[in-house]
């Protein structure tokens, strides 16, 4: 198995996992925020979208300047899991195509022209990609528990959905 492969099967189950999250979120709570610090939900979902599509692409290159993504957020549900399934296939695409060699050169991060961090590539996929996704995922949830919203199982059963006694499961 190379890097990749192990990276994208990990990648697959999380989608799947994050895919239950994101058809939770209300369409008329989009705007919704918890502080006025904070993203909405909509635009924390979006962001996290997003970042799926760029970060791959910044995994691509050996040198990447970061600047920051606009504050986005989805009009539907329909655009919301079409942008998804768009920024996951990207993932799948791109990094499915990086051999060993390559997971394991020098990728370089720059902001507004200084180096802010040298990794290996795979180290950028593993914390930009995964790392990034599993930490925007729990801000969701927490959201959505707010929000007094079914919260699905991630790892294991929510107080709200146990796929391992159905009949308890809140929907």
């Amino acid at each position: 198995m190379t890097i990749a492969q192990g990276i994208l099967m990990e990648f697959e189950q999380e989608t799947e996992t994050t895919r239950r999250v994101l058809d939770r979120i209300p369409p008329e709570k989009y705007g919704w925020k918890p502080h006025a610090k904070s993203f909405s939900l909509g635009q924390l979902a979006m962001h996290m979208i997003q970042s799926f599509e760029i970060e791959s692409e910044a995994a691509n290159q050996d040198v990447y300047e970061f600047h920051q993504l606009p504050d986005l957020a989805p009009r539907n549900p329909q655009e919301l899991i079409a942008a998804y399934e768009k920024s996951t296939a990207k993932v799948k695409e791109i990094i499915g195509k990086i051999d060993d060699a390559r997971m394991m050169s020098t990728w370089t991060g720059m902001f507004q022209g200084k180096a802010i961090m040298s990794v290996p590539r795979v180290a950028f996929i593993r914390m930009a990609i995964l790392n990034h996704h599993y930490h925007h995922r729990g801000q969701l949830t927490v959201y959505l528990r707010l929000l007094d919203v079914p919260v699905p199982h991630i790892y294991g059963p929510s107080a709200d959905d146990n796929p391992f006694f159905a009949s308890t499961a809140a929907h």
